[in-house]
Formats: C-alpha cells, sequence, structure tokens
C-alpha cells in the first residue's frame, strides 16, 4: 500500500504546488520557483531517513548528478541544499510525463520507438561510465520524459565508482526484475556490464510491456524472478515488427555470464544502430560526454552517428574517467591533456576492436556484427619538389604552360645540339595540348546530355516507409474527426494512431481508413499523431502529429 507524501518542506525562492511521488528514501514535490520562474521537481529525503550513511548517500547523488547532468538524457539538477527542518533536498528539471514504467503498463513501444530510447539512454549510461560512475538501477520507472519526448535517467542514488571493489553490499538497492545474476551471487558484484544487463532489459521491457522473466498468469514474486534470471534464457518477443537480429542483440546484452555481454554500453547502442538500418528506421546518433578529450595525435575515426562532448571533470572517487574510444569525434583541445593516472576503462581495448572495420584480410574481433564503424582512407599528398616551390600557382582551370628548357639548359652550359632537342620538346608539348582540347570538344556532350537526361536524384535507401501528410482535424460538438494523407500506398498498409495528451499518449489504436474520430471538450486542444505500418512489419520512422484547438 502506497504511503501518504511527506509534509512538503518550506523553501526560500519557491512555492509548493503538489505531490509527484513517493518513495522509502525519498518523496519528489512540485514547486514553482520564483526567479528563473519556472516548474522544478525537489527531491526531498524523508525525516526517517536522516542518518549519516543516508546524507552521506543523498549528497553523493547531487554531486553525480551535477557531474552528468549536462548529458541531454539525464535529468538536469539546478541546486542541492538542507531545508529548515534539517532535511536534504535537490531541485531538479521537472519532467511532465509519465516515466517509461507507467508507459509500458499501458502498451509497449513500437520497435522504432524502444530503439531510440535504448541508444539515447545508453549514451547517457557510457557518458556515466566514463566519468567513472557505475548507475547500478537502470529500469523503465528510472526513466523519465521531458516536456520534448525525450528520455532523461534519473535516480543515481545508488551509484558507485566504477572502480568498486564488490563488496557484499554492492547489490543493495537494485531493482530484482532488472538485475543480472551476478547480483544473487554469494558475494554480488557490479560493473560496466551490469549496466549493460539492465540496459538489454530495460529495452526488452519497453517492447513487451512487463520486465523479462515476468510471466502472465504466474506468480512472479522476488524469488520466482530471480530463479528465472539465473537460470532461464532470454525469452522471445514474438513481435513481427521485432527482427531475430534484435532479439539476438538482447539476449547478448542479458547473457548470465558478464564475459559473453556486450563490454560496453556504446557497443549495446551501436548494435542497436545497426537494427536501426537493418528495418530502414533514422539512424539515432548516440551523445557520449567525455572529460578526456584525444591527444593530437590520435586519429579521428567517427561515422557521425557517435557526438563526444567535453565535460569538466568532478571526480566522485580518486579514480579518474575512462578513456574515450578513438573511434568516436572528440572536440580538440588547445593543449594536450595533462599527464597523470587514470582509470582504464574495463574491456576499453575489446571495445575499440569492436566498433572498427578492417580491410579484408584484417583480424578484426570475434564477433563480425561488432563491425559497426568503417575507418576512413588517410589521403596522402605528394610533398612538393623544391622546384616547384619556387613556381606561382596557376589560376583555377588554367593551362599551366611548359617550362623555358633551353634557358635552363643554357644557364647551366647546355651543348648546341640541346637548343633542337629543346626545340623538339616543347613543340611536341604545344602539340599535345592542342590535340587534348580537340578531342574533350569532342567528347564533353555526351556527359553533358547524360546528366541532363536524369535531373532528379535517386533515394539511396529502399523501403523506407515514409511518414503521412496533411494530419488535418475538424471539430464537430464534441468531437474531432482527423484525416490524413498517405504518399506512398501499398496493399496491406495500416495506419496506427493516438491521442497526445499532457500526461504523453494514449493507448495506440489501429485502422485501415486515412481518418480517426477523437472525443473533446469543445474548448480542448486536441492532437494525435499516425504512423504507417506495412503488412511486413516496418513502419515510418516518426509519427505526424496534427492538432485542432
Amino acid at each position: 500500500m502506497t504511503r501518504a507524501p511527506s509534509p512538503p518542506p518550506e523553501l526560500n525562492g519557491f512555492t509548493y504546488l503538489r505531490p509527484l511521488g513517493t518513495g522509502g528514501f525519498a518523496d519528489v514535490f512540485l514547486y514553482e520557483q520564483q526567479l528563473p520562474k519556472r516548474e522544478v521537481a525537489v527531491k526531498v529525503l524523508l525525516a526517517d531517513r536522516l542518518s549519516a550513511g543516508a546524507a552521506e548517500e543523498f549528497t553523493n547523488e547531487a554531486n553525480v548528478m551535477a557531474l552528468l547532468s549536462t548529458h541531454p538524457a539525464i535529468v538536469t539538477i539546478y541546486q542541492a541544499g538542507v531545508a529548515a527542518d534539517g532535511r536534504p533536498y535537490l531541485v531538479m528539471e521537472y519532467c511532465p510525463k509519465p516515466n517509461l514504467q507507467i508507459r509500458t503498463r499501458k502498451e509497449p513501444f513500437s520497435a522504432a520507438e524502444a530503439l531510440r530510447v535504448g541508444v539515447q539512454v545508453s549514451g547517457a549510461v557510457e557518458t556515466a561510465h566514463r566519468a567513472g560512475v557505475l548507475h547500478r538501477d537502470i529500469k523503465p520507472a528510472n526513466i523519465l520524459v521531458t516536456a520534448y519526448n525525450r528520455p532523461a535517467l534519473t535516480d543515481f542514488g545508488i551509484a558507485s565508482t566504477t572502480g568498486a571493489s564488490g563488496a557484499a553490499d554492492e547489490a543493495e538497492g537494485m531493482s530484482i526484475p532488472w538485475s543480472p545474476p551476478e547480483s544473487f551471487a554469494e558475494t554480488p558484484t557490479t560493473g560496466v556490464r551490469t549496466d549493460v544487463y539492465a540496459l538489454g532489459a530495460t529495452v526488452f521491457t519497453l517492447l513487451s510491456g512487463r520486465s523479462p522473466f515476468e510471466r502472465k498468469g504466474e506468480r512472479n514474486t522476488s524469488v520466482d524472478l530471480i530463479e528465472r534470471i539465473e537460470r532461464m534464457a532470454v525469452p522471445s518477443l514474438e513481435r513481427a515488427d521485432v527482427p531475430a537480429s534484435l532479439q539476438a542483440t538482447l539476449a547478448r546484452a542479458m547473457a548470465k555470464r558478464p564475459e559473453d555481454r556486450y563490454p560496453s554500453a556504446v557497443a549495446f547502442a551501436r548494435a542497436l544502430q545497426k537494427v536501426q538500418i537493418e528495418l530502414s528506421h533514422s539512424v539515432t546518433p548516440i551523445d557520449i560526454v567525455d572529460d578526456h578529450p584525444a591527444h593530437e595525435d590520435e586519429q579521428d575515426d567517427d561515422d557521425g552517428l557517435t557526438r563526444v562532448r567535453e565535460i569538466r571533470s568532478i571526480n566522485p572517487d580518486t579514480h579518474s574517467a575512462t578513456r574515450p574510444s578513438a573511434t568516436t569525434e572528440r572536440k580538440r583541445p588547445s593543449a594536450p591533456a595533462p599527464a597523470g593516472p587514470r582509470f582504464e576503462h574495463p574491456a576499453a581495448a575489446e571495445a575499440l576492436d569492436e566498433t572498427q572495420r578492417r580491410a579484408p584480410g584484417v583480424a578484426a574481433s570475434g564477433d563480425p556484427d561488432e563491425a559497426t564503424l568503417l575507418r576512413r582512407p588517410t589521403v596522402v599528398a605528394p610533398a612538393p619538389s623544391a622546384a616547384s616551390a619556387r613556381l606561382p600557382a596557376a589560376a583555377p582551370g588554367a593551362v599551366e604552360p611548359a617550362p623555358d628548357l633551353a634557358h635552363e639548359r643554357t644557364r647551366r652550359g647546355m651543348p648546341w645540339w640541346g637548343w633542337v632537342a629543346a626545340a623538339l620538346g616543347v613543340a611536341a608539348v604545344v602539340m599535345g595540348i592542342v590535340f587534348a582540347g580537340s578531342f574533350a570538344g569532342t567528347l564533353s556532350p555526351t556527359p553533358q546530355a547524360t546528366a541532363s537526361s536524369d535531373p532528379d536524384p535517386k533515394d539511396p535507401i529502399a523501403g523506407v516507409v515514409p511518414p503521412v501528410t496533411d494530419v488535418v482535424g475538424t471539430r464537430d460538438g464534441d468531437e474531432v474527426v482527423f484525416t490524413w494523407k498517405n504518399p506512398a500506398p501499398e496493399d496491406g498498409d495500416v495506419y496506427l494512431w493516438y491521442e497526445m495528451s499532457l500526461d504523453g499518449p494514449d493507448k495506440t489504436q489501429t485502422t485501415e481508413e486515412t481518418s480517426a474520430a477523437v472525443k473533446s471538450g469543445p474548448s480542448d486542444r486536441t492532437c494525435i499523431e499516425v504512423l504507417i505500418k506495412r503488412a511486413d512489419g516496418r513502419s515510418s520512422p516518426e509519427p505526424t502529429r496534427g492538432c485542432v484547438n
């Protein structure tokens, strides 16, 4: 039974509005900040938790979130303090939409949205790992949704450093349904691949509507779940829009042995990107914030899908952040990074192997599916000779004149017969230029005619399902009728649509018609989002929204 929230504290510069949620460690309230004026979420430690250990844990959460909250998929923290009644509090970004656990209980996510969220949150987790922090409680309920419909990871209350020793309290506070088998061992352990498991379990939950080892109509106590987590294979999702490659990706992320999982969160994110490419979806970039930019001698090897930014390092422990991958884009520093001890990311070398594609015949990692990045060729320009360095540069498109061989030979004491050879050489060059110009003139009409015959570029990505267009609503009393157009209809097309509200999307409905009716009050703003679903399970990468005031 859910308990009543604790009394909200009086905070200078903030006006209390209403409670947002309760937990075993703290309560969360909605306040209005006076300057700047905005709604904020305030997390307040419970009065009966005011022990030294709990206060230290709360302070640790504030410091960790301050370190990481510049990431677009991590909840932003604005300030922290102690209220007049002695309770510590955090002032955070207010995310008005339901968290992902609430959404999945209503209806599972589409494959497109689950992949997008999985890539974005994996980037946030990779950022935490590079800063030396393990989250240790990744689950749908800890992923909020911002006003701009972006996921935002929160609740770093039990986070630890990546250099933790694996003591018996390592599993304390972790949520059983999304925890790996090593969390329930006689001596629990955690690490980077523990968070990778939780990421895979979270994406599985988004697709299935329940935690991976939860069974409908059966007993799902903690003991039952732990036994299944330790012994059962990852269940099949059995969805037409979930390809075998995505099922295999989740199975590897949730492997029983940590060494069989993806070595890092970014490796898991890239595996999800490969599924997006396979399904012809838009590929979601991986955002990573790293406080160790590349040295000048490191070669940039970015594929355009991993964006790495630099942050100021606030080290929560004695360990420094992990080294960035050599395959991602970095902000170049004005001076080399200072020398000193740095924490080595676990399996960093393995992650590097698994994110590079090498030329044929060169051995890569043991798993060919991990070769997701193509190394760019290095263009080596020939070094200019001393003679060419003395010559002025020719104007663009100009024909460079032949060198004055006679003058050069005479200056060096050239004999009389050299004049004859020089004259013949100059004549040959002139004749060659004239002949080449005439020959090029005879060929030029052909490519011009070819280019003009096909002026429109072709779509390089075959099979992409286009979004619907012209979503228009017409109000009739308490009902709004929306219509839309399918720009490229095919046999078997259906339309998935749902009403949007301040609480997020309503239940998804299916129709074969290009119209839908929604009940609405005469003064309400009514919005829906629509996408196309093909007979083979493919769907539009993003829905199209239409609104009526």
